[in-house]
């Protein structure tokens, strides 16, 4: 680590605090500040979580803030040191503001555009989201050096492209063959409405043949009557998520809007085929074992059959996909800051 970079990194992302210990839910606010401290001095600025969150994150210099007044404080108190860099993760209300402040100061800013804002927001608000969305959008990478996982992500030229990832050697190594026996299917992420996870289990109830869902991810409020439906809760560590991949024989990401969505690879990496719908058929790219549906029981059903009939030869397939690690993220990640 060089003392005199300085990066401090700026989300709407929620931290829980417990005995001096911080915890996240979104991996990124883990891995993307601890990888980047073997570069600079890291200091993190984000939201205040009255949750218990997952990831416990290994960094000293960590904010966090109760409201929008002293979420803006903290990065006030940043000023006092010259030679700094800001790096803000998504465009939310929280980064909009925080990006007003920084211009009005000359500071030298870079933005993180991970996931599709537009849909997000349409997700969430309705018709009025993608507006609300473009207004932040517009203002926030004005002067801003933007980075991104997905082209289609960035509306300008001139753009920094990074392929986020969580692989290591702990992923590649020691796969196992699945139990073929019947549908065994695994959702891993959050469990949120843009991620489409409520459609899923619509469908899942509608399915008539043995078949079974696994979801890893925060459950603990979920309530659902379907037995097909089994809640693994979150898995916090790398053993047990490579656990979780091995004892399915296909993931599924139900999402309506992803950029560069990490469990395609850490599933691809684990040799499980992924199904996902339509929405997000761009996130293909050139790999292998990626296979559509459409967004209802029957091409679901006709999708598994497929994969599950020709499970070898897709396997045979996906031997040939070239996937991103953490470590060159990581490196992307680092030089561009630089």
């Amino acid at each position: 680590m060089n003392p005199n970079k300085k990066l401090v990194i700026i989300s709407k992302e929620k931290i829980y605090k417990k005995d001096n210990n911080l915890f996240c839910d979104n991996v990124d606010m883990k891995t993307i500040p601890e990888g980047l401290s073997r570069s600079f001095e890291v200091s993190i600025i984000a939201s205040k979580s009255n949750i218990l969150r997952f990831y416990k994150i290994n960094l000293e210099k960590i904010e966090i803030a109760s409201n929008i007044f002293t979420f803006l404080f903290r990065i006030l108190k940043t000023f006092k040191n010259k030679q700094v860099n800001y790096l803000l993760v998504s465009i939310t209300p929280y980064t909009f503001f925080t990006y007003l402040l920084l211009s009005i100061f000359r500071k030298k800013i870079f933005v993180y555009l991970r996931s599709n804002g537009y849909e997000e927001y349409k997700a969430i608000l309705g018709p009025l989201g993608p507006l609300i969305y473009h207004i932040m959008y517009i203002s926030v990478t004005f002067k801003s050096s933007i980075i991104t996982c997905q082209k289609k992500l960035v509306k300008k030229q001139d753009f920094n492209l990074v392929m986020p990832s969580e692989l290591d050697t702990n992923w590649l190594k020691s796969t196992r063959e699945p139990s073929l026996d019947k549908p065994r299917l695994l959702y891993v992420g959050r469990i949120k409405i843009e991620k489409g996870v409520f459609s899923l289990f619509k469908i899942f109830n509608e399915i008539a043949i043995d078949a079974k869902l696994s979801v890893v991810g925060n459950t603990k409020h979920l309530e659902l009557k379907n037995k097909k439906i089994n809640l693994l809760g979150f898995k916090n560590t790398i053993s047990d998520l490579i656990k979780a991949y091995d004892d399915h024989n296909i993931t599924i990401l139900p999402s309506f809007t992803e950029a560069h969505p990490k469990v395609v690879d850490e599933s691809l990496a684990r040799m499980r085929p992924v199904i996902i719908f339509e929405e997000i058929g761009h996130i293909i790219q050139n790999r292998s074992g990626i296979f559509i549906s459409k967004r209802n029981a029957k091409s679901l059903l006709d999708v598994v059959s497929f994969i599950l009939s020709n499970y070898s030869n897709i396997q045979g397939e996906m031997k040939n996909n070239k996937l991103p690690t953490k470590l060159k993220f990581i490196s992307q990640m680092a030089q561009i800051l630089n």
